[in-house]
């Protein structure tokens, strides 16, 4: 006669109704709106091996079981394997959800509350709040999700109206929400504080915009993660951190510091220098009677306009550096556009078109793989080199200049019959003297011509208008040069 345990059948897995009951358990707190979608991704991402070791540990305790009663132990089973290889794929991807979120969020320049699958409606909220401001202090402004506009207001006061939109899942959540969202002031010594408190409610998306007057010369640190900043009027030092944006800064005495990430900037009517550094978009400085100081990857579209001292920029491609301008400058992926400006001049720089006009001053360019035109106004030294592209200097009329010219894989033409032109099968030269006593003229080609032209007149070439779609303008050698980007508009982002 077989053994009766034998005869029976083993108990059916708890696994299955385990993983029903917590699906079904966070299903039913994503409805009441306990957890949002977000919110349960979030925590999927982070905690999912966890599901793991639970079904692992029901296996092991089921097999303990059977062997105890005498059952033949159940394996896996091919539902079990999908199990596993769903848990384990699905928890891999929330995973890479959670870490590629916040740049994904930032660079569609989408935040939580405009997703109707972040869960919730939309509540609108104002506050406002106002202190005494202390002689002499500092303003710091923090505000995570929204733009900040500050613009002068009274005297010995700091005041600030707040515009907020909060996603909940009704009225109640909302007015909970908000009120753990209230802006707050506060004041240690001579430090005054602004918080936006947009973190107050949580992983809940609360905007707010902050409209701020301050006395008109508080020195400012402002910093914004997502959204606008604008500062208007202020006769202290600025100093701003921000992430995806704008940035617009004007009418102002002191100097101004700009980190920026994933942003635009445009700063004008500035007393002081201005400094500019990190990633961004476009940038656009225009009136400052300081030195303008920018470094960093802006994707290579700047726009600068009557820089009264120093001018330096770096990125990884170009590292130029004169001691003033007086017209406008131009610079993209690939081409640097400038004219009124004075040396001495140090331009380094690859694979951009490069047209300088009205030059004073010493220069130094070195070029690779595109064409240089430089117009010179008043020379000093220039030095010029050039790799795998022409090169034209026009000089104007009674210009004194010493030259020295050479050009491998390529050829020279000159319009001045003081200078000795010699043009062999690889190697053309160029040398003489135009008029007396003048600075050195050093041009060194590969692979490119190099023309020395005779100007038509002797002023310094007017600015070209500084509106958005200017008309294209054309080159000394006849080639229609592009319109300069437009600066970035204050109604984009």
């Amino acid at each position: 006669m077989a053994s009766p345990v034998l005869n029976q059948r083993p108990p059916r897995s708890i696994a299955g109704p385990v993983v029903l009951i917590l699906v079904g358990v966070v299903f039913l707190l994503i409805t009441l709106g306990v957890l949002n979608r977000i919110s349960f991704v979030t925590l999927y991402g982070k905690y999912w091996p966890a599901l793991l070791i639970v079904w692992g540990v029901i296996k092991l305790a089921e097999h303990e079981q059977a062997k105890r009663l005498g059952f033949p132990a159940r394996g896996i089973g091919a539902g079990g394997i999908f199990l596993c290889f769903f848990i384990v794929v699905s928890g891999l991807a929330a995973t890479q959800f959670v870490q590629w979120w916040p740049n994904i969020r930032d660079n569609i320049n989408v935040g939580d509350a405009d997703w109707d699958w972040a869960g919730g409606t939309a509540y609108d909220y104002s506050d406002e709040a106002s202190k005494e401001f202390p002689a002499g202090g500092t303003l710091r402004i923090n505000d995570d999700h929204g733009t900040v506009t500050i613009n002068v207001g009274e005297e010995k006061m700091v005041k600030v109206s707040a515009r907020k939109k909060i996603r909940a899942d009704n009225q109640g959540d909302a007015d909970n929400y908000n009120s753990k969202t209230k802006p707050e002031i506060t004041v240690n010594d001579r430090i005054v504080t602004l918080n936006a408190n947009t973190q107050g409610a949580g992983d809940r998306s609360v905007i707010t915009d902050l409209d701020v007057f301050v006395p008109k010369n508080v020195e400012l640190v402002v910093t914004g993660r997502r959204g606008d900043i604008t500062i208007n009027g202020t006769t202290g030092n600025v100093a701003v951190n921000h992430q995806r944006g704008e940035v617009n800064i004007s009418d102002l005495t002191g100097n101004v510091v700009i980190d920026m990430e994933k942003s635009s900037t445009r700063v004008s009517h500035v007393k002081g220098d201005v400094t500019i550094q990190g990633r961004g978009d476009q940038v656009a400085v225009e009136d400052v009677d300081g030195a303008a100081r920018l470094s960093g990857e802006f994707q290579e579209s700047v726009r600068l306009v009557r820089i009264s001292k120093t001018v330096s920029f770096k990125s990884a491609r170009t590292d130029m550096e004169f001691a003033r301008l007086d017209g406008r400058l131009d610079l993209d992926s690939s081409d640097l556009r400038a004219d009124s400006l004075t040396g001495p001049m140090r331009l380094i720089t690859r694979s951009k078109d490069i047209t300088l006009d009205g030059l004073s001053g010493d220069l130094r360019l070195q070029d690779d793989n595109g064409t240089v035109e430089v117009g010179l106004h008043k020379p000093g030294n220039i030095q010029i080199e050039n790799r795998k592209g022409d090169v034209q200097v026009t000089l104007a009329p009674n210009t004194a200049v010493k030259v020295e010219a050479r050009s491998r894989g390529g050829e020279i033409s000159s319009d001045f019959s003081e200078l000795q032109v010699n043009n062999g099968d690889n190697q053309a030269s160029a040398s003489g003297s135009i008029g007396s006593n003048g600075p050195n003229l050093v041009i060194n080609s590969e692979h490119g011509t190099i023309e020395i032209r005779r100007g038509s007149v002797s002023v310094t070439p007017p600015t070209p208008p500084d509106v958005p779609g200017a008309p294209s303008r054309p080159s000394k050698s006849g080639k229609a040069l592009p319109a300069p980007k437009a600066a970035p508009v204050e109604s984009e982002n």
